[in-house]
């Protein structure tokens, strides 16, 4: 990353655009930031609601507005009725916050389909009719700069939500921004997944992004480096929200201890939206590595297995189940299991409003391309190889300390 110069300040009406808003994650943080602005419920859970973050000068509760794109029919309102009767929001928060997730939902514009784009290519429509990715990126950007002019919003931070993608060939395009925006403008080519094109829109509507599943995204080196080009702070990938996180506190431990692990493999267990998309070979391949990388890296062991598994009647909850195997003194074994149980919403919603807040913060202070510092939020963090969670949180401080004094001078 670089830093440019500085622009305004970070404590300014910032808008979160949400790609996959009518999604569980997109509709519980609407709930839970429209419940901690109204002063409904206390910000558990969000780190930026502690020092020194809390001291830094980013955007309040109050401050942020929520809009977004997405592919599906099924309103904010009504998936947050729905994640109410599987008992994870409380109701009282839930009537509480209808007219916020009216207002938001309001907001939502038609997200890029590739499957539709395929139809509409024979029939006519949106991003169909021979039209290029580069033009559906185009429409994409429109829709986020006329939300934050439509608000008077200082900046825009676009936060990627959507249901995980299958792992994305390669092609020279991705490592070639000049051959990427050749190819982008010929209606004949793809050579982007849609979660790149959700990436490289929010490049063109010069707003700050995060990439919270571990789809492409903005991760092709090629869209990175324009991010840093326009002077665009970026972060990811895939969020940390759970079992992940648990392991990357655990494992420097053994470490510490001059423990060897041997192995340590695992289970996850979920229903819902993720759980059905996760059911999918090659999309569970995404998760499967994200998951991994952290976890070979802080251990030194290549024995890490992990499975998923889609159980649609737990709904939101994950369950999560760790077994790992320990050589001690003297060759002694020690063996240490876990099971982590929590809905997963819950877990990343908290996490999905401190990101918002921190690009803001990032954005102000002329941050351009990936921001290491924000790794401790991802399972496997851009421009970065640190893992261990107390070191991420360390860094993490050290760095809001450093870029809220530089908004500020």
């Amino acid at each position: 990353m670089h830093y440019a110069s500085a622009r305004h300040t970070a404590a300014e009406r910032t808008g979160i655009w949400f790609v996959g808003a009518r999604g569980s994650v997109a509709s519980t943080a609407t709930v839970g930031l429209a419940a901690i602005a109204d002063g409904q419920s206390p910000p558990t859970g969000c780190v930026t609601a502690r020092e020194p973050f809390a001291s830094a000068g980013l955007p309040g509760y109050a401050d942020l507005v929520v809009g977004g794109h997405d592919i599906s029919p099924v309103t904010m309102t009504k998936r947050a009725e729905c994640l109410v009767e599987t008992g994870m929001l409380p109701p009282r928060l839930f009537a509480a916050t209808h007219d916020a997730l009216e207002r938001a939902d309001a907001e939502v514009r038609p997200g890029y389909d590739p499957r539709a784009a395929d139809h509409a290519a024979d029939h006519g429509g949106a991003d169909g009719g021979g039209t290029s990715q580069q033009a559906a990126a185009e429409r994409l950007a429109a829709d986020i700069t006329s939300f934050q002019e439509r608000h008077g919003l200082a900046r825009v931070v676009v936060i990627d939500l959507s249901s995980t993608e299958p792992p994305v060939v390669p092609v020279r395009e991705h490592d070639d921004p000049k051959a990427l925006l050749a190819a982008l403008a010929d209606p004949a080519r793809a050579v982007l997944p849609a979660s790149s094109v959700s990436a490289y829109a929010a490049i063109l509507a010069g707003a700050a992004y995060a990439a919270f599943t571990p789809s492409a995204g903005m991760g092709l080196p090629a869209l990175a480096q324009l991010a840093r080009d326009r002077g665009i702070p970026v972060a990811g990938q895939d969020g940390k929200t759970g079992q992940t996180w648990l392991r990357t506190v655990l494992a420097p431990a053994f470490a510490a201890r001059g423990l060897k692990v041997l192995s340590w493999s695992g289970t996850n267990l979920l229903g819902g939206g993720d759980g059905a998309t996760l059911a999918d070979p090659d999309a569970v391949r995404s998760k499967l590595a994200s998951k991994a990388r952290g976890l070979t890296a802080l251990t030194g062991s290549d024995t890490t297995p992990l499975h998923i598994d889609n159980v649609p009647d737990l709904g939101d909850i994950k369950v999560a189940w760790d077994h790992v195997h320990v050589e001690g003194f003297l060759g002694s074994r020690i063996t240490l299991q876990t099971t982590w149980s929590a809905h997963d919403s819950m877990l990343a919603a908290p996490l999905v409003l401190d990101l918002a807040r921190l690009l803001a913060l990032a954005h102000a202070a002329g941050v351009a391309g990936p921001v290491p510092e924000l790794g401790f939020f991802f399972k496997d963090p851009w421009d970065s190889d640190v893992h261990d969670a107390a070191a991420q949180a360390a860094a993490l401080e050290d760095w809001v300390r450093r870029t809220s004094a530089q908004v500020s001078a």
